[in-house]
Order: C-alpha cells, then structure tokens, then sequence
C-alpha cells in the first residue's frame, strides 16, 4: 500500500489493528486458561468480551470510510504473543506466571493504546468524528484494562510472586 497521504495511513494503521485484535480473539481464552489467580482469569476474560467488541468497531471503521474490512498482518502484535507463548510454556511458580502474563498483556495494551490513540487522532483530522467516537471508545477501554492490569499486579500478583523467592 502507498501511503500518500494521511487517509492511507490511517487506512493502513486501521489494517493492522484489525488483524492485532483478531489475533487477540484467538490467543485470549489460551491466556485465561493458563492464569492461576482467579481476578487474573477474570479480567482476560473480560477483556476477550471487549476486543470481540472493539474487532466490531473496528469494522464498523471500514464501512464508515467504504472499505471492507480486511487486515494486514501485525507483526508487533504477532511478536508479542509469541513472547507470551514463550513464557506460557515456561516452568513457573502460578504467580510468577501470572505476573508474566500481567507482563505480557500491558504489552498488548500498550501496544493498542498507542494505535487506538493515533487512528482517533488521525480521525479528527480527517473530519471523521464518529470513526474518531469509536476509537476513542475502544481507546479507553484499554486505558482502562491497563490500569486494572497494574493494579492487580501491585496489589496480588506480584506481592504473591514476591513471596515465593
């Protein structure tokens, strides 16, 4: 893709998100599953609620600016869940893995929260306001989700695995 102008770019920027959250869709229950602390499960499990929604949105993005929906592949976002599979097979007290799956995951949503943050401001830009409205939606839920990640990390998760030196 030619990127011309910032229309491209935010078309471009819009691919790869969509193909990260997918990718998320599908590594999430694998994550839950894995956690040993059951506020741990819980919040992964939420947040695979929302990225189902935030893929929704996304592709409600598309249609916004005539597009199909289509991704092209994230390779952030492909190397950060192979470092969590790397991690995941990993021989691990459960709260030190635990504190590497919150390790794993503010990865992600770091990762999404400088995305969502540019392709809404991209979308005022381009006088898009209601792509901009969704994607600052999506943008705050994953504020959201990197705050509950820390807080479970300094308050449980890494206390636990502190304890187990």
């Amino acid at each position: 893709m030619k990127l011309e102008n910032l229309h491209d770019l935010f078309v471009n920027e819009l691919k790869d998100v969509y193909h990260a959250e997918k990718q998320l869709v599908k590594a999430l229950p694998k994550i839950a599953k894995k956690a040993h602390s059951q506020r741990l499960r819980s919040a992964v499990e939420k947040h695979l609620d929302q990225t189902k929604t935030h893929v929704e949105r996304v592709e409600s993005v598309f249609e916004m600016i005539g597009k199909s929906p289509s991704g092209k592949t994230c390779q952030a976002m492909e190397g950060i869940l192979e470092e969590g599979e790397e991690l995941l097979s990993e021989k691990a007290s459960p709260a030190t893995l635990d504190a590497g799956i919150i390790c794993g995951a503010q990865k992600v949503e770091h990762y999404e929260i400088a995305t969502y943050g540019c392709l809404r401001t991209f979308a005022n830009h381009l006088g898009l306001d209601k792509a901009a409205e969704l994607l600052g939606q999506t943008l705050k839920e994953e504020e959201e989700t990197d705050r509950l990640l820390t807080e479970l990390a300094e308050s449980e998760i890494n206390v636990e695995a502190t304890a187990e030196v």
